[in-house]
């Protein structure tokens, strides 16, 4: 299934030069792994979609309440941070075999 939602120009440019590769929505919808995701580029401030669009095959999906794990006291508080990691084979670290 094709998903389209729109993208601030901010982060469309580092979807497009692949530094970004999460997305955090608001869970109004229904996403399953292997649908594709469709980033159409819209400006706020203009309130207008550029015509740009990228589409992206989801390989990870998962939806979760983060007010099961924070209150929101502490996200008001401290707000969240959004980490991407990137694939790298010799990081790993595997427990030692007995």
């Amino acid at each position: 299934m094709e998903i389209h939602k729109k993208c601030w120009p901010v982060f469309f440019e580092e979807v497009l030069k692949g530094n970004k590769k999460f997305e955090v929505r608001l869970a109004d919808f229904n996403v399953e792994e292997g649908d594709i995701l469709v980033l159409e580029e819209y400006d706020p401030e203009t309130k207008k979609y550029t015509g740009r669009s990228v589409k992206k095959k989801i390989k990870f999906a998962r939806k979760w309440n983060i007010c099961d794990a924070y209150s929101l006291e502490d996200i008001k508080k401290f707000g969240l941070n959004l980490i991407g990691f990137e694939e790298n084979e010799k990081m790993r670290s595997e427990p030692d075999a007995i």
